[in-house]
């Protein structure tokens, strides 16, 4: 049911969900996203693993949503309850306004919320305006009666559960960062009417006393410009002149037109806050650049090019290109890289897959190397070096990646098994 005492005020209260046993817990990307920055923040692996298992039993109450607060009660095993509650900060006045203009000058974005969709693209164009929807690492700041000082098993079960709420339901998301649903529908609505920023008009400049006072204070940069929705499009090289030997114009024109679009991202990448704070990447290697290039979709003489470039035969290149939309660079070296984890590595492995199922849904694995294969069943779990485990199922007798990667390896498993085409 949801309460509606003012914009601020806003609160929607979710019956407590069914137990969870034989699915993961998120579905959709922005879900996974949720998850992620739990599972990065959390200092205790046990506690995270712990939470888990008591939301999937079913141990998490109606849970309530309101701006910068997500509640619930969770009980342990014994049956004790504990109040949980999660924090996420709320979006200023400023940052609201920024992303309710932009939204609205998208209509696609609007039609993807009313259909309980969160596109990456109207994530990815708030990100490039300083606003981050998705919670990050620390994002996530726990509060529990049980006097745990950093995510206890009760604030991890609320995550999980909230993760299937956001499934469900992307304006959850919206509502913890400061709007509920009414609210930023009314705003779109006013922006797409022209309406927005009515009565604000005032006079320019200031008292010329007041600013010589204050020269000594810098304004703060700018907001930088979002991009456009599209990369530019390259010039035509259709024309009446023979091209020279050894030149293929539809090869020349799809490279042009990808390498316009990795700069764009690129370009993405590099106004998103924090930036300038991380290491820079190397240069691709030429394998991994063909598969890049050949996830763009050229025609058939391209991908031969590519494939005979990069020493892969035309389903080598498919999968690898099946790979690289799952999940770039990292799903690729866990399809084309086999390594053998040791001492900790290995170690955390097995306490991940003992503890992701109760002792009766276990299933029986066979390991080989960095593979985990179902017994008896046409579905695998890779483990990549960063931890994360990846989804696999036998089809036309080759292991073929079909999930994106998760923490958890019943999460992984289950996209494993989920009926072709309906992987999330």
């Amino acid at each position: 049911m949801t309460g509606n005492t003012g914009y601020d005020e806003e609160e929607r209260t979710f019956a407590a969900l069914p137990p969870a046993r034989g699915h993961g817990f998120a579905r959709t990307w922005w879900g996974r996203a949720w998850l992620k920055a739990l599972e990065d923040t959390a200092l205790d692996g046990e506690q995270v693993r712990t939470g888990r298992r008591l939301a999937r039993a079913g141990a998490v109450g109606a849970v309530s949503v309101r701006p910068g607060r997500v509640t619930a009660i969770v009980q342990d095993r014994d049956g004790t309850g504990h109040r949980a509650d999660v924090l996420l900060a709320r979006l200023d006045d400023a940052q609201w306004d920024r992303f309710l203009g932009m939204t609205a000058e998208r209509g696609g974005h609007v039609a993807a919320l009313l259909d309980r969709e969160m596109p990456p693209h109207l994530v990815e164009d708030a990100e490039s305006a300083g606003i981050d929807l998705l919670p990050g690492v620390g994002d996530l700041e726990p509060e529990c009666d049980c006097d745990a000082w950093d995510h206890c098993g009760h604030t991890a079960a609320l995550c999980y559960q909230v993760a299937r709420l956001l499934d469900q339901d992307p304006f959850v998301l919206l509502l913890l960062r400061g709007r509920g649903e009414q609210a930023a529908l009314e705003a779109l609505q006013a922006y797409g009417d022209g309406s927005a920023g009515e009565g604000t008009a005032r006079a320019d400049g200031v008292d010329a006393a007041g600013a010589y006072a204050a020269g000594h204070v810098l304004p703060p940069l700018p907001v930088p410009p979002a991009l456009g929705e599209e990369p530019p499009v390259p010039p035509s090289l259709d024309t009446d002149t023979a091209p020279p030997p050894g030149v293929d114009p539809d090869a020349l024109t799809f490279l042009v037109s990808r390498t316009a679009a990795e700069a764009r991202r690129l370009l993405a990448d590099a106004l998103r806050p924090g930036h300038e704070h991380e290491p820079p990447t190397g240069e691709s290697p030429v394998a991994q650049d063909a598969v890049r290039l050949a996830a763009g979709g050229p025609g058939p003489a391209v991908t031969a090019r590519l494939a005979d470039g990069s020493g892969r035969d035309r389903e080598s290149l498919a999968l690898a290109v099946r790979a690289w939309r799952l999940g770039g660079p990292a799903a690729l070296a866990v399809l084309e890289e086999e390594w053998t984890p040791e001492g900790e590595t290995l170690a955390r492995a097995r306490a991940a897959l003992e503890t992701a199922w109760d002792a009766d849904e276990r299933p029986a694995l066979r390991a080989r190397a960095n593979h985990w294969t179902v017994t008896g069943s046409p579905h695998q779990l890779r483990l990549g070096r960063d931890g994360r485990w990846w989804p696999y199922r036998q089809e036309n007798g080759r292991w073929t990646p079909v999930g994106d990667a998760a923490q958890d390896p019943a999460t992984a498993l289950a996209s494993a098994t989920l009926t072709p085409g309906d992987e999330p």
